[in-house]
């Protein structure tokens, strides 16, 4: 489980999100986002900016991405991803996360999850919605549909 870190003394110009550069599954929702928020964002790997906030020790930027705004506010794990988003005119999913508390530990449940097993996300990921995150294709309504189908056929014989 990542810490949350709230604050740190290191202030960008403009707002940044951290993430790790070697995982797949975070370059490719990393552009999701990247294309939403425009150059609303800075977004950096880890890898090369971790040594900037000396106050945020390394292992912690390994366990989820940062958003750190430039009055220094931290934000970690689910709640980077959605005041990233909030950054993009869609403040529905950080007001919610902030707002309700079975909300906000589904997220952080979910991300740790998800977190410890990026490799088989990706995979999914790629299922679902293509391997090019800059035109998603939306393969799993496809699926959606089979799994409805295969129901109704199971339930009828």
């Amino acid at each position: 489980m990542y810490k949350e870190i709230k604050q740190t003394r290191f202030k960008p110009t403009k707002p940044v999100l951290i993430w790790d550069g070697d995982c797949g599954f975070c370059k490719f929702w990393k552009t999701r986002w990247q294309l939403k928020t425009a150059e609303k964002i800075e977004y950096k790997t880890y890898q090369e900016t971790a040594g900037f906030f000396e106050d945020i020790p390394l292992k912690e930027f390994k366990k989820a991405s940062k958003l750190i705004e430039p009055n220094g506010k931290v934000y970690n794990g689910p709640n980077s991803a959605y005041r990233s988003l909030w950054y993009a005119g869609n403040k529905f999913w950080y007001n919610l996360f902030i707002s309700n508390k079975l909300f906000k530990k589904v997220s952080k449940q979910a991300y740790n999850h998800i977190a410890k097993n990026r490799s088989f996300y990706f995979k999914v990921t790629k299922i679902a919605f293509g391997k090019n995150p800059r035109k998603l294709k939306h393969y799993w309504v496809f699926y959606l549909f089979l799994v409805i189908l295969f129901l109704v056929l199971l339930l009828n014989f």
